[in-house]
């Protein structure tokens, strides 16, 4: 089969297009035949090993463990392991997995669920880990409430584009912070309120939010408190800034010191990958409370560039690569 493969870190001039054996499956897993991959800033982290704490997390320490890339995959079930109840042949389900960028893949059951049928295989490929983040992170760190005020930092990217659409789907009044090439985006998925942050600043206005997420990683913490309400709460979620080592990471232990001595409910979130939040944000899909904001697909022939488009940051919500 034709896979996307790196076996160096480095950057996407490391990925190359190889023909390779199709992957063995486990007793709990299921072979993938793929239609299509999402490409999210994590599949940057892993093929370049940065910040280094990706290759402490497991994903090697001097060369990728995992030599096919990709995370996020939408597909049809081809064959079942032994111990499989949940999926049987010609199932399409989506989900995440190690080695998206295959013709073929290998998939735990308990990390995949039925497409949406109202969905293409390229809208359901970028939703999991993008989509369960925000999910994460509106529900259960968030904790929203209809009627709530939310700010949505980073609103154009990736999470963003979700946070936006599912924030509004619990019923919050959503504004959404984004730059100026992104902003009929985040209008267009249901912002109520839309702030260009190369012309205007947040922090500068009197608003105060019951619900940040911050999903940029540009702003101080200081900052983010003052367009806190008194009780309200942050959540950050992810951020393209920080060292070699830690990078983003590092705004968490902050986060963790002062929390404890203010009202302000201070969070970062470490996103988990389960079922039932696949499951969740299936029936929501279904249920016409959100669409993915796809930006671009790529074949699987030029998965590399699609990985420096996003790497880039550029994207406009998300990128799929199809096969």
């Amino acid at each position: 089969m034709k896979a996307i493969v790196q076996d160096i870190y480095g950057s996407a001039d490391v990925l190359e297009l190889r023909d390779i054996d199709p992957p063995v499956i486990g007793d709990n897993e299921v072979l993938l035949q793929v239609h299509a991959a999402g490409v999210e800033p994590g599949v940057w982290h892993i093929m370049t090993g940065l910040p280094y704490l990706v290759r402490v997390m497991g994903y090697g320490l001097t060369k990728p463990k995992y030599p096919v890339r990709g995370r996020d995959v939408a597909g049809r079930v081809e064959a079942v392991g032994a111990a499989v109840t949940k999926f049987q042949p010609g199932d399409e389900v989506f989900g995440t997995c190690e080695g998206s960028f295959a013709e073929y893949a290998a998939a735990r059951e308990d990390k995949l669920a039925l497409k949406p049928g109202n969905l293409s295989f390229e809208e359901a490929a970028v939703i999991p880990i993008s989509g369960m983040t925000a999910l994460q992170a509106l529900r259960d760190k968030g904790q929203v409430r209809p009627g709530h005020k939310v700010l949505i930092i980073g609103a154009g990217g990736g999470v963003g584009t979700f946070a936006v659409q599912l924030a509004k789907a619990f019923g919050a009044e959503v504004t959404g912070v984004c730059s100026t090439s992104k902003m009929d985006l985040v209008a267009s998925i249901g912002a109520d309120h839309v702030i260009d942050y190369t012309r205007d600043d947040f922090a500068d206005r009197p608003a105060q939010y019951d619900l940040i997420i911050d999903n940029a990683g540009n702003r101080s913490l200081s900052q983010l408190r003052d367009a806190l309400a008194p009780e309200g709460t942050l959540v950050i979620v992810g951020g393209e800034n920080g060292g070699a080592w830690v990078g983003p990471a590092d705004r968490i232990i902050p986060v963790a010191l002062l929390s404890p001595f203010v009202k302000q409910r201070l969070l970062a979130l470490m996103a988990t990958e389960r079922q039932e939040d696949l499951r969740a944000l299936a029936e929501m899909a279904e249920a016409g409370k959100f669409k993915p904001a796809l930006d671009r697909t790529y074949p699987l022939v030029e998965a590399p560039d699609a990985v420096r488009y996003v790497g880039e940051g550029h994207a406009r919500g998300k990128v799929a690569v199809t096969i």
